[in-house]
């Protein structure tokens, strides 16, 4: 059985808006190690969306793109990508699939048959799946930022604390901090 990792870029106030984090090489470079290191991507629609609306040209060469953009935009087209949605049922994107039914089950079923690990890295998703006790680890890109705005890591709130063991704390030369735990069981 594969391990389910939440990954995501958070200011630190806790906004997990796509458009407060630093982007650079060494960002794009932390998250395609974390790609390569799974084998599938897990998404909410809303996240899948934003995904699709950008990525696919940058990986066929469409839209101009630096070296690491385009790394992870050819590595995710090739990655699977699942999608939890209860609204959308047609996902076009090249190896997407959706993710119908019993939450729990089914993402259950995921890990199951993914023994690289599935990466998980959409916010409303992830709360969802941490009340459902199915998140092993948590990746956190950790920027110098503090945003003052939403939405944010966990807002709608979890039926009780979850206690992490730290497994590793990286500064990269941005300011950001990556931070990686596991839950402590």
């Amino acid at each position: 059985m594969g391990l389910l990792t939440f990954s995501i870029n958070v200011t630190l106030d806790g906004c997990v808006d796509h458009q407060e984090g630093i982007a650079d090489d060494e960002t794009h470079t932390f998250f395609t190690r974390l790609m390569d290191e799974s084998g599938a991507m897990l998404w909410g629609r809303v996240t899948y969306e934003m995904m699709e609306s950008y990525w696919p040209a940058v990986a066929s060469g469409d839209t101009d793109a630096p070296p690491a953009l385009r790394e992870w935009a050819v590595k995710l087209e090739a990655k699977p990508k699942y999608v939890v949605s209860s609204t959308r049922k047609d996902f076009p994107w090249t190896h997407s699939h959706h993710l119908a039914g019993d939450l729990r089950a089914g993402v259950q079923q995921l890990k199951d048959a993914t023994p690289d690990g599935v990466l998980l890295g959409s916010g409303k998703l992830a709360a969802e799946l941490d009340r459902l006790d199915l998140i092993d680890e948590y990746q956190l890109l950790v920027h110098p930022r503090i945003a003052g705005h939403g939405p944010t890591l966990y807002e709608s709130g979890l039926p009780s604390t979850r206690r992490l063991e730290l497994v590793s704390a990286r500064p990269l030369r941005c300011g950001a901090v990556a931070m990686h735990y596991r839950r402590a069981r």
